[in-house]
């Protein structure tokens, strides 16, 4: 019976090699993984909703928490933020409304409801 039980504990401690992941584990990466990307642009001087919008996949909580501890840190410890050294993206201007509709391949009837003839 030990050597069952044995076996079953040396085969349950090979589950990570075997690409098994622990739920528990993922959720502490990702976790501290929004947390670095607050703190990051916290002292990149970023506003919060910018860092948001650079990291759409992160946890906006955990990015929340990171950015509002880093702020802490910097305040207390009188610290000035970095310059990014990239600069921020242009957000994408929107085409005029001319420019996104498509030329009419013929040309619209007349008055009359005779088409062109081409």
């Amino acid at each position: 019976m030990r050597l069952v039980i044995l076996t079953l504990l040396i085969a349950l401690t090979g589950c990570e090699q075997l690409g098994i992941e622990d739920p528990a584990k993922v959720a502490a990466v990702k976790e501290a993984e929004g947390k670095a990307i607050g703190s990051a642009c916290r002292h990149a001087m970023r506003a919060i909703e910018d860092c948001y919008t650079l990291n759409p996949k992160a946890s906006k909580a955990a990015v929340y928490a990171g950015w509002r501890e880093m702020d802490e840190y910097m305040r207390e410890n009188k610290l000035e933020g970095v310059a990014p050294a990239l600069p921020r993206a242009e957000p994408k201007k929107a085409k005029p409304a001319d420019e996104e509709e498509e030329p009419a391949s013929a040309p619209a009837p007349k008055k009359g409801g005779k088409a062109a003839s081409a």
